[in-house]
């Protein structure tokens, strides 16, 4: 996705915000979320596969190189490795996660 394709997906969501009627911008933004809770789950799967393989069984990147290859943070590229999936909110204790 381009630079470009990333603006016009940002101006829609904007435009959304700007929707004056109250109702109607709660109708919007309710679909556009529930809709993102299926693209969440692939995209998240996407992102792990893809991370797995740049890693390549320790022959391939460095987590660090990983995270700025992809342009997110370090914890998410571990996060992977962990087998945490969660919000963050809720994340396990350190003695919690399995051995590296």
């Amino acid at each position: 996705m381009s630079d470009e394709e990333v603006r016009r997906v940002s101006d829609a969501l904007d435009a959304v915000e700007r929707i004056a009627d109250p109702e109607a911008r709660v109708r919007a933004k309710s679909r556009i979320m529930a809709a993102q809770v299926l693209r969440n789950r692939e995209w998240s799967k996407e992102r792990s596969d893809l991370i797995r393989d740049l890693w390549d069984g320790g022959n391939g990147l460095s987590y660090r190189e990983i995270a700025t290859r992809l342009d997110v943070k370090l914890s998410t590229v571990q996060d992977v490795f962990r087998g945490y999936k969660g919000s963050g909110v809720h994340r396990p204790r350190a003695t919690d996660q399995p051995a590296e």
